[in-house]
């Protein structure tokens, strides 16, 4: 798999998650846009239901693995930085948290999500959320100008996760705090994994090993690199997304291993600190 064939395949099935109203394989809600499932998924990875109405049901796309915004410490006034922003889900939950005097960025790479996201916003009211269309490898934004970024099972569809790390340290404010949730291994995928498409598109095989993802971070300059929280995706909850499930069948992944494989498979949250120097 090249690096153009990959980023054609993310961009073409989130632009196709826009038009469908449903989810990837990346959430555990299966592909169903049926709102009381996504918001039974979207409680399951960490989002209380005070949270779910406070913001647009449009956003919710059920696309993340995880809550970055509640690994946070977002104050008023702050500025915050989404990577890979979708629909908007995770940007308006900050926005909630910086209030009128603070500000939410949203990069995302697809134009369809970039749209959907702003029309969320401007049909719900929120003026202190932007979103811009970009890679999260070459980030629209000013350096030193972010005091929060935040990124929700996004990082691991990159071919150059240092160099996200990089960007997102770049952009921070001295001082400032990155808060992700992600997926990564605990033990390298077999070549036939790794060599699939489908299995990229779906947050598996762009994941790395949970050390050289955090390596990554500590090598773009991050400190005070904690991991706050893992869980594990057994394989009936697999088999139990449509979309998954698709691609194990064209893999043709018998139960057993696909067992073995969903033990190495982590969701995992994660929190750094930038310097307080430049």
């Amino acid at each position: 798999m090249d690096k153009n064939s990959i980023t054609d395949a993310i961009r073409n099935m989130y632009a196709s998650t826009v038009k469908q109203g449903g989810s990837c394989g990346c959430s555990p809600n299966g592909g169903n846009p049926d709102p009381v499932s996504m918001r039974r998924a979207s409680n399951g990875l960490g989002y209380s239901d005070v949270q779910l109405q406070s913001i647009p049901d449009a956003s919710n796309l059920g696309l993340g693995c995880g809550n970055p915004v509640a690994l946070a410490v977002i104050r008023k006034g702050d500025v915050v930085l989404d990577l890979g922003s979708g629909a908007g889900f995770d940007c308006f939950l900050a926005a909630n948290l910086v209030g009128e005097e603070g500000r939410v960025i949203g990069v995302d790479m697809t134009p369809e999500m970039v749209e959907r996201a702003t029309r969320n916003a401007s049909s719900n009211g929120y003026r202190n959320v932007e979103f811009r269309q970009g890679e999260i490898e070459n980030l629209p934004v000013e350096s030193s100008s972010v005091d929060v970024v935040i990124s929700n099972c996004v990082i691991n569809l990159s071919t150059d996760k240092p160099k996200v790390f990089q960007e997102a340290h770049r952009v921070l404010k001295p001082g400032g705090k990155l808060l992700v949730s992600d997926i990564v291994l605990l033990e390298e995928l077999p070549d036939y994994v790794q060599g699939s498409i489908e299995a990229y598109v779906m947050c598996i095989a762009g994941a790395i090993r949970k050390e050289e993802y955090l390596r990554a971070m500590e090598q773009a300059g991050f400190g005070e690199i904690s991991v706050v929280g893992e869980s594990r995706f057994p394989a009936e909850l697999v088999l139990a997304q449509p979309h998954l499930r698709e691609a194990v069948e064209k893999m043709k992944i018998p139960m057993s291993e696909l067992e073995r494989l969903a033990g190495n498979v982590v969701s995992m949250k994660v929190s750094a600190k930038k310097g307080d120097h430049r």
